[in-house]
């Protein structure tokens, strides 16, 4: 007997998808303060990609078998996805509060591997989670607010970040280098991680299973190889609509990395002038790119987070797969100019496209494909979908510091154009490669 699943109200679909500030406040300290971090505590530029490969690595081990569990998962008081946002949570705020007494390059490194296993594990079952309690007509308006929480989650991290670095008592260093604004900031964010996670939980209820699927989950046999075993099967059976994600995604989040990697540096080169071979981080107006950058990066998620709630009404009348298309235009186009503009207020005004495309890559992907998959196996699906993320990144970590040194000539002006190609090459595959059938309610 199919399930009736009531209608939320808007304050009960924000309550549902506030923990999401929280897990997107830490993704925004990885995104502008953690490679920074790394050069000032001695990385050079061309290290950068393979210093972040704990993110889409744990990605892609952490998801998949996140989501697979939590598929098979029932707890009488917490639930099915709720403890598995309780234990991410709990390791993304330890990781938080320890990264700013990192003394050496490899200990930040392996605290961003605690970081981002306990990111996945909660964010995983939250893309679950909003399938699972809210009926097909309904998804859109969860996707959309947990976009909307993603831009403000990123956009307060960035600026914290901007402000914090701003005062002069915050800007002193301490032992191992670091200015005690990163301190603050990364405490912000340990706090803010498992205070809106606890939040969520506590003012949403998960949708029970019947006694007929309680009896199954009962008595399904519990082993390690279980969670793998299920991966595997899912993708063997995965819709064709998911392949084409794939191809799309590729190019989408290999550009993103790059952003994330070289926006700083690439700030420092045109508007800072910090002039090209030599150290970036020792210079007087390195730290000044870099909180100019996290003001950049507010700004993106501001627009973000607008975008997000007027797609609600943009997607009632045009495809998704076109929707998305048009967002990752603006972002190429906005990225092509970021790249060689040498003034502030026209870096500002270029950063919008992708604030536009990334409100429609955190949420409109999914629009085009959850359709097609089986409600049963909502987890691990949504683990395979974060597998076609981490793995275009683990290729960026691994391929593009020989690409930057050898092709884009220690530029990172060049990287960021770089991203932009990967944009419009993104924009036309999401244009074409998916039909109206596999892209509309």
């Amino acid at each position: 007997m199919k399930k009736i699943l009531p209608r939320l109200s808007f304050w009960q679909l924000w309550n549902m998808n506030f923990g999401f500030l929280g897990i997107q406040y830490s993704f925004g300290l990885q995104q502008t303060a953690i490679n920074p971090i790394y050069m000032l505590l001695g990385a050079n530029p061309d290290e950068l990609p393979l210093l972040n490969l704990a993110g889409p690595m744990t990605g892609l081990l952490v998801q998949p078998l996140i989501g697979a569990l939590s598929d098979k998962t029932w707890h009488p008081r917490l639930g099915r996805r709720k403890p598995y946002f309780l234990i991410g949570a709990i390791l993304c705020s330890l990781a938080l509060f320890a990264f700013p007494y990192s003394s050496t390059i490899w200990m930040a490194a392996g605290l961003l591997w605690i970081l981002d296993a306990g990111n996945n594990t909660a964010m995983e079952p939250y893309r679950a989670f909003v399938a699972d309690v809210l009926p097909a007509h309904e998804q859109r308006r969860g996707f959309l607010i947990q976009s909307f929480f993603t831009g403000f989650g990123i956009t307060l991290a960035n600026l914290c970040l901007y402000l914090f670095q701003k005062s002069e008592w915050l800007g002193q260093k301490s032992e191992n280098g670091l200015p005690y604004w990163v301190y603050v900031a990364f405490f912000v964010g340990g706090i803010t991680s498992i205070t809106t996670i606890l939040w969520a939980m506590y003012k949403t209820k998960e949708v029970p299973p019947s006694d007929e699927e309680l009896k199954i989950l009962k008595e399904t046999k519990r082993n390690l190889l279980a969670p793998i075993i299920d991966i595997f099967s899912a993708i063997k059976g995965m819709p064709s609509v998911l392949w084409k994600l794939a191809l799309m995604y590729l190019f989408q989040w290999y550009a993103l990395f790059i952003y994330w990697q070289f926006a700083a540096l690439s700030v420092a080169l045109t508007i800072y002038k910090i002039p090209l071979g030599t150290k970036m981080n020792a210079h007087p107006a390195f730290e000044q790119a870099v909180s100019f950058t996290g003001l950049l990066n507010a700004g993106y998620n501001i627009v973000t987070f607008i975008v997000a709630l007027l797609l609600m009404r943009i997607l009632s009348k045009f495809s998704a797969h076109k929707v998305h298309a048009v967002s990752l235009l603006f972002a190429a186009f906005g990225l092509l100019n970021f790249s060689v503009t040498q003034e502030q207020t026209t870096q500002i005004i270029n950063i919008v496209g992708l604030g536009i495309a990334w409100a429609s890559i955190m949420g409109v992907p999914f629009l085009m494909v959850v359709p097609e998959l089986p409600k049963e196996k909502y987890g691990v699906y949504m683990g395979i979908i974060n597998m076609m993320i981490v793995i275009p990144m683990i290729i960026q970590t691994l391929t593009f510091g020989w690409l930057y040194q050898n092709i884009l000539q220690n530029n990172p002006s060049y990287a960021i154009c770089f991203a932009a190609c990967l944009f419009f090459i993104a924009a036309t595959l999401s244009f074409f490669l998916f039909n109206k059938r596999a892209t509309q309610h």
